[in-house]
């Protein structure tokens, strides 16, 4: 079976909130994340956290940083899991990723690094998240 966030088109996990995010199925079966209608939208609702409501909001830009919130100790071994975005991104965890519409490819390899924290998995579609990234980017 696949992993749940695979199954849900949601390949960061995010929790169900009273957000009403872009592209959600009409009907959510998962009492505790978002299904989306596409990986697309999926990928899309994930980059518009990091790279909006992370970085520019909370002040996130390090993997430290937006992953210590993310994956809060209390639900994750938060240490294992920055330990694994950095090794796998190849980015210090305490180094800058830099503004996204500058760095696109550096936040692109941190939600990609989650997703393969999330979920598991490294058979995750890198087409599916590009376009997930331009959704996010266009929609101004």
């Amino acid at each position: 079976m696949e992993p749940r966030g695979i199954r849900n088109n949601n390949p960061l996990n995010i929790r169900r909130s009273k957000d009403q995010w872009k592209g959600m199925a009409e009907v959510q079966t998962d009492r505790a994340f978002v299904q989306f209608k596409s990986m697309e939208y999926g990928w899309r609702a994930a980059f518009y956290l990091l790279t909006r409501t992370y970085y520019h909001k909370y002040r996130l830009y390090t993997i430290r940083g937006i992953v210590s919130r993310w994956a809060p100790a209390n639900e994750n071994n938060t240490a294992a899991y920055i330990a694994n975005v950095a090794r796998l991104t190849g980015i210090d965890p305490d180094e800058s990723l830099g503004i996204p519409s500058d760095k696109p490819s550096r936040w692109m390899m941190v939600g990609m690094a989650m997703a393969i924290q999330e979920n598991g998995t490294t058979s995750i579609d890198w087409f599916t998240m590009l376009r997930g990234w331009e959704l996010c980017r266009n929609d101004v």
